[in-house]
Order: structure tokens, then C-alpha cells, then sequence
């Protein structure tokens, strides 16, 4: 036999391979070095790092990391960085080199980032994760990760660094723009659809790429909303709420799975053997690769302090169950170290190397390690993706207030004039949102473009007004001269997760770009960068004030990353619209929706508080939790699943049928939803479960299914869900799953707080659940 023999099964081919390696050659294997450092661009030409040639030469390489991603942070440049076909190019070269000149001819792992769109130069660039969640329609997100998948793959990217499921406990934190939401049923449902449209029905094939599962796990419960911070939760809400998502996601056949940097209760996550050796691979049977965070295996030693050294950490690591370390230059050493002073048994390096090997196989890299440049130039970025990206947009905006019917405008045939004001009203890279690569000018779409694209450029007014942060007011007489000539003022306020591309500075009394000596970054979202506050930065709120005082109907556009707190701007703007960060075709979706060509339908999946005194607020803690404080009660701004349409949808006739059943039976539940307005629309019907007594204390209402349909003016529609164990179980005292006799309350709505109510008993005689 030999390991080359497609024919065989992975696995077989894995030990085989791995019987011919050495030591070295095993721990290279396991190591992801920084893809953008072993290669440099001059003048359209590619060459290749002597470094990254040793390293081949003397043990191979086993992954790079980011190969073809571009940002500030890897110092690629739209400039200087690989178009889609020189992309491919590269990879190329890379493999080649690898395959023809390593002993053993092992092709290399191409990990990228794909959260909201392959992280490249040129590709398409969805909406953030949290408006995706916001569209509630898994179908149209399944077809988007295909899209990133074919992106992604046809320019040599074969495993991406997604999906997200952390539950976003506190918005504060500057990841929250990266997750789905608050909520893990509405998470899980799209961390099956990401795995299955990034995975496709074979990972060998030209279009997919292999699925990895973040941030493992509850990242998004960090002490005070601070990046990695200490995560204080008990094991049951660990496993019912924050590892369900991966569950369901492992179940779909992920193949890849990275632990967070946080630690939970005193064992950082890179070394918690009870979640990545009882519970992802003994209880749920994953048998994928395990990769750390980019440097998490040093911050055991020098953060987390429960190693020694590099060594100690290392070994942890690996017994631990992590098979790889994103760029972990020294991971490699260590090991061999490791294993030769007898600190690591070398069975357990094997295991590691196993397991890398074998998804290598799975991905039929030995049979196709090289990209095709031709696909890469037709795909990424084709305008069918763009279509796409205006779609998921437009679909997922929120529109959160309309005061009188101020929205949609009228573009008419006058000559009254818009006036679009604010700091995010023409900021490309500030609807783009984090893990985003430089792109070109021409291929975002900012709200102000949006607006002119429909009315034209003669009736339109543009200013600033300020930026994002500061204090500088120089730009708010020339913000007031335009509103003051406009009917109607549109004002794009919010945050920035825009690192910085080396952009020039905006003159704020014109609009224009200008030339600086010194850049200037409005970034107040993203990775590590938490707030204490969810007030908008800056003299945001100031200028909205000024701009009110004219007596204009106002419309709020907010881009950005977190909710946003500001009292005063909800109670005075005449309607708002959440936009989040909308991607490159964000502005076109946003004027589809100001002007009517597309009704809103998206909705809330985090609760928006009143004040970040609030946190956490989300809705389904536990009952509990107390009432009010002095000064409010606790009940958000906006709750969970909220958002308004330009018609209107009742319900009724909500039945239970039966309404007794014992746990391994279902139920189905049925309502009516009807238009009662004058457009059609799409409304997302809510099912919520309530368990009126339980022995372990559980939420007031818990999210167990969802649908999105579209109605007609008049049209009545009967919705249906089905109601079983699955949908009734929860943690119980012996840390299983129960199904508890007794009585349930069905809720189903168009928010958490607006539904209708009918009774479920499940009668004695029910039992546990696997």
C-alpha cells in the first residue's frame, strides 16, 4: 500500500504516512506559521522565502496561516498585496515547492479567515455575522458560505477560521459584531447552515472548504465584556447554552474545532481535557483537528501562568488534545524537545499528527493541492456574489423606529433634497466591519452612494459633520448648512472596526479626502476593543442635537458593531434604522430600504439595552435575576426578535395539538399569521417555551424555533412547529438531559415580548433524553 493510493481510507493513509515520518517531520506537521511572511510580491512577481525553503527542505511544513489574507495587521496593502489569480498564483508556487522538494512530498494546509467573506483582496464582503443573524433566514446565509466557500478554495484556501458561536453575553465587548447573537438555538440553527454550505457534500471538492468552530468555548461570557477575559460559569449553563452551538455544529460534520483564550473556572480552554477530550471527543465523537487561537499556547506561560515555559505549555497543549498551534513557531521544537527528555510520550505527538494528516486526506489536498487561477479570477467578487451580499443586507437591516410613517421616503420626481450627514454616511471601510481585507474604492457601496444612486447626485446634500471619536466640532456649520437646504435629513451615525488601511483623513468641512501627516483611526469596535460604555463616541450625539433644532424630520442610518445607548437620539429621531456593518454593498441596501424598494424584515438577536448599566440584559436569564433598579426597570430598549415592518402582521389562533403528551411523543403547534397592512412583507414567526416549574431553575422563555415567511397585503398564512423533547429537555440536576413532567407554556410572536400563549402538559411517565 502506499499513503498515495486514493483508494484507501483516509485513516489508513494517515498511519501509514505517519509510520514513515520522523520525529521532526511529525512535529512540523502540527505548526502554522504566518502564510503572508514566506513569500514577497515585487513588481507581479512571487518569490518564495529562503526561510520558508529550509523549513521545507529540512522537515516540511504542515499549515500556513492567512497565506492570502491582506490587512493592517499582516502589512499586505491593496498595493502591494495578490490579486484573486496572482492569489492562486501563489498557493500555487507554494505547494509545489513543498510537494517537490520535502521528503515526503506532504501538501501544505491553507487556513484563511472567512467569518463574513474570504479575508482577501478583491473577494466579496458580506455583512458581519450579526446582521446575518439579524435576516433570520438560514436558507440565504447556507447559500452565502457556499459562496465564501467557492471564493475561498479556488484560491487555494482549504480550511477557514469559521464560523463564530459565541454567545454574546455583553455587549461591550468588541466581538460582539463577529457572532450571531445572544440566543443558542438561533445560533445553532446557523452553525449547522454554515457548515453545511462551507463544507458542501464533499470536502474534496473545487468548492469547499473545511468548516472550524470558534471560539471553544463561552468567549462571550468574559468578565465584564473584556476580550479573553475570565469566563465565572457554572457547567450546567456551559453545557446547555454556550457548547450548544458546537454540538449541533459537530453534528453536521465540522471538521474543525479552536478553543478560546479565556479560561472557565480556572482552566484555560487550550488545556481543559474535560472539554476537548471528555465532551467534544468522547461525548459527541468529534474526531476533526483541534487548532489553537493565534498565540493562545504562550499565553499559558505568560498570561494564564499555569505553565512553566514554552515547553510546559506546549506539552499541556498537546495532551490536552490540541493537535495545532496557529501560528506557534516554536510549538514544533518544543514537542521534539518534549518527547526526546521523555516529558511527552510520543504516541501522544502521534495522535496529533494523526488527526492533521488525515483531514489533509479528507480534503483531497494529495490528489489537488493546487488552486486554479482561471476559477479564481471568474469568482471571487463576480457580481452574482455582490447580488448576494445587497441581498443578505437589505434582507437583515432592522428598522427599529418610524415615527408617523416617515419611512420609506418618497424619491418623487421634485426637486426636494436629502441631506446625508454623519460620520458614517460615506466612510467605505466603516460599514465594512472587523477581518476585512483592503478593497478597492470603487467596489463599496456607502449609504451616500446608495442615496444618490436613487435620487441622483443634484439632490443630494453630503457632510460629515464629525468622525467617529474626538472632539472636534469644525465640520458641524457646514453639516447645518446642508440640512437646513434639504427636506429630509439622513443621518449615518454608529462606530468604526476599521483598523487602519492607511486611508486619508476627512476634511470635515467639505466631505473631501485630505492628506494628513499623521492617520487618524475611528476605530471603537473589533477585536480588543472593549468599551465601558455603549453611548456613541465622539460628538456624535451633539451634532444629531443641532441638526434636530432645525425641525426637519430626521432618520437615523447607525453602522456598527454593538447596540448603541443614546436616550436622547430614540426619543427625538423620527425613525432608525440598525444597520450594523452592512458589507461592500451595504449603502445600496440601506437606500433600497429608506426609499421602499425593499421592506424591512430583520430583527433583533441581541436585546438592545437602555443603558449599559443594564448588562447583561439579555432575555433569556434566568427568572430570578430581580425586577428593576432605583433608577430603571430591566427590561431593554428593544427586545429580543424586535423589528418593524412597513405593514403589519396579526395573529391568532394559536393551538397545542395534543395538548397532553408524555416526553418521547410531539406536538404540533399552529398559528395564524395574517397581513393586515398594505404591502407585502416578510415577518419571522417566534416560538418561545416556558417551563413553569422546574427542579433546576430555568428562563422565563427560551427561542425553539423560527420561520420567515412572506405575506401579501390580506394574506393569511397557518405556520406549524413541532414540539418534542428536544424542544422541552434541559440540563437537569445530574448535569443530563430531562424532560420533567408538568406543565409548559407554548409562546409564539413577532418578538419575545409580544406573544401569544397556549398550554403543553407533559404527563408523568416521561423520561430522560440522550
Amino acid at each position: 500500500m502506499t499513503y498515495k493510493d486514493p483508494g484507501r481510507p483516509a485513516k489508513e493513509r494517515a498511519e501509514y504516512l505517519l509510520g514513515l515520518m520522523t520525529l521532526e517531520e511529525k512535529a512540523a506537521q502540527l505548526v502554522q506559521p504566518f502564510g503572508w511572511q514566506v513569500y514577497e510580491h515585487t513588481d507581479g512577481v512571487i518569490t518564495l522565502t529562503k526561510d520558508f525553503k529550509r523549513q521545507v527542505a529540512e522537515t516540511g511544513i504542515g499549515a500556513l496561516y492567512g497565506m492570502l489574507r491582506a490587512d493592517p495587521w499582516t502589512g499586505v496593502t491593496l498595493a502591494g498585496g495578490l490579486s484573486p489569480r496572482q492569489g492562486a498564483e501563489a498557493v500555487n508556487a507554494i505547494q509545489r515547492y513543498a510537494i517537490e522538494n520535502s521528503r515526503l512530498g506532504i501538501p501544505v494546509l491553507i487556513g484563511e479567515e472567512c467569518s463574513h467573506g474570504h479575508m482577501a483582496i478583491g473577494a466579496t464582503v458580506f455583512p458581519v455575522p450579526l446582521l446575518l443573524g439579524s435576516s433570520w433566514n438560514v436558507d440565504l446565509y447556507r447559500e452565502m458560505c457556499r459562496a465564501v466557500a467557492l471564493e475561498t478554495r479556488s484560491q487555494g484556501g482549504t480550511v477557514t477560521y469559521s464560523p463564530v458561536l459565541d454567545v454574546v453575553r455583553d455587549p461591550r465587548w468588541g466581538r460582539t459584531e463577529e457572532c450571531f447573537g445572544e440566543d443558542a438555538y438561533l445560533i445553532s440553527e446557523l452553525a449547522v447552515a454554515s457548515v453545511e454550505g462551507l463544507q458542501g457534500d464533499s470536502l474534496s471538492s473545487q468548492a469547499s472548504v473545511g468548516a472550524t468552530l470558534k471560539h471553544f468555548a463561552g468567549y462571550g461570557s468574559s468578565e465584564g465584556g473584556r476580550n479573553a477575559g475570565p469566563v465565572h460559569m457554572g457547567w450546567r449553563e456551559l453545557l446547555e447554552v454556550d457548547l450548544l452551538p458546537f454540538k449541533k455544529a459537530v453534528e453536521a460534520g465540522a471538521v474543525s474545532i479552536m478553543p478560546a483564550y479565556n479560561e472557565i473556572d480556572g482552566v484555560p480552554c487550550t488545556t481543559n481535557t474535560a472539554l476537548l477530550e471528555d465532551i467534544l471527543r468522547g461525548a459527541w465523537g468529534f474526531d476533526g483537528m483541534v487548532i489553537t487561537d493565534c498565540g493562545a499556547i504562550e499565553m499559558l506561560a505568560e498570561g494564564h501562568d499555569v505553565a512553566e515555559d514554552g515547553l510546559d505549555a506546549s506539552v499541556q497543549a498537546i495532551t490536552a488534545g490540541i493537535d495545532m498551534e496557529m501560528s506557534g513557531v516554536m510549538f514544533g521544537s518544543h514537542l521534539v524537545n518534549a518527547v526526546r527528555s521523555g516529558k511527552l510520550a510520543v504516541e501522544v505527538l502521534d495522535r496529533a499528527v494523526q488527526r492533521v494528516l488525515e483531514l489533509k486526506f479528507r480534503l483531497g489536498l494529495f490528489e489537488q493541492p493546487y488552486a486554479d487561477p482561471e476559477a479564481a479570477e471568474k469568482f471571487i467578487g463576480c457580481a452574482e456574489h455582490r447580488a448576494l451580499a445587497r441581498k443578505l443586507a437589505a434582507e437583515s437591516i432592522i428598522l427599529l423606529k418610524n415615527e408617523g410613517g416617515t419611512l420609506p421616503l418618497a424619491p418623487g420626481s421634485g426637486s426636494g433634497k436629502i441631506a446625508v450627514i454623519g460620520p458614517n454616511a460615506d466612510a467605505p471601510y466603516n460599514q465594512l466591519g472587523d477581518y476585512t481585507s483592503p478593497q478597492p474604492r470603487s467596489s463599496i457601496a456607502t449609504v451616500l452612494n446608495g442615496v444618490r444612486s436613487k435620487l441622483g447626485p443634484e439632490r443630494v446634500l453630503y457632510a460629515p459633520g464629525c468622525r467617529i471619536k474626538g472632539d472636534d466640532r469644525e465640520g458641524f456649520e457646514a453639516a447645518l448648512f446642508c440640512a437646513a437646504q434639504a427636506e429630509t435629513v439622513v443621518m449615518v451615525l454608529g462606530g468604526s472596526s476599521a483598523r487602519d488601511f492607511g486611508e486619508d483623513s476627512i476634511d470635515l468641512k467639505t466631505g473631501a479626502s485630505k492628506v494628513t501627516e499623521h492617520s487618524w483611526s475611528d476605530m471603537d469596535c473589533g477585536e480588543g476593543i472593549d468599551r465601558i460604555s455603549l453611548a456613541l463616541s465622539g460628538v456624535q450625539l451633539e451634532l444629531f442635537k443641532e441638526i434636530h433644532q432645525l425641525g426637519k424630520p430626521v432618520v437615523v442610518v447607525y453602522i456598527n458593531g454593538r447596540p448603541v445607548s443614546e436616550p436622547w437620539i430614540e426619543e427625538h429621531a423620527h425613525a432608525i434604522l440598525e444597520a450594523w456593518y452592512p458589507g461592500q454593498e451595504g449603502g445600496h441596501a440601506v437606500a433600497d430600504i429608506l426609499f421602499g424598494d425593499v421592506n424591512p424584515s430583520g430583527k433583533l438577536t441581541v436585546s438592545w439595552p437602555k443603558d449599559a448599566g443594564q448588562l447583561p440584559v439579555y432575555y433569556n436569564g434566568k427568572r430570578s435575576r430581580g425586577k428593576r433598579y432605583l433608577e430603571a426597570d430591566s427590561q431593554p430598549r428593544y427586545p429580543f426578535g424586535y423589528g418593524l415592518s412597513y405593514t403589519s402582521f396579526s395573529y391568532s389562533d394559536l393551538k397545542v395539538e395534543p395538548e397532553q403528551i408524555t416526553a418521547d411523543e410531539t406536538a404540533t403547534v399552529s398559528v395564524q399569521i395574517k397581513n393586515t397592512g398594505e404591502l407585502a412583507g416578510s415577518e419571522v414567526v417566534q416560538l418561545y417555551i416556558s417551563d413553569v416549574a422546574s427542579k433546576v431553575s430555568r428562563p422565563a422563555k427560551e427561542l425553539k424555533g423560527f420561520r420567515k415567511i412572506t405575506l401579501a397585503p390580506g394574506e393569511t398564512q397557518t405556520v406549524e412547529f413541532e414540539i418534542g423533547a428536544e424542544q422541552l429537555q434541559y440540563i437537569g440536576p445530574d448535569y443530563q438531559p430531562v424532560v420533567e413532567p408538568g406543565a409548559f407554556k407554548v409562546l409564539v410572536g413577532g418578538h419575545v415580548n409580544d406573544v401569544l400563549e397556549a398550554a403543553l402538559v407533559v404527563m408523568e411517565g416521561a423520561h430522560g433524553t440522550d
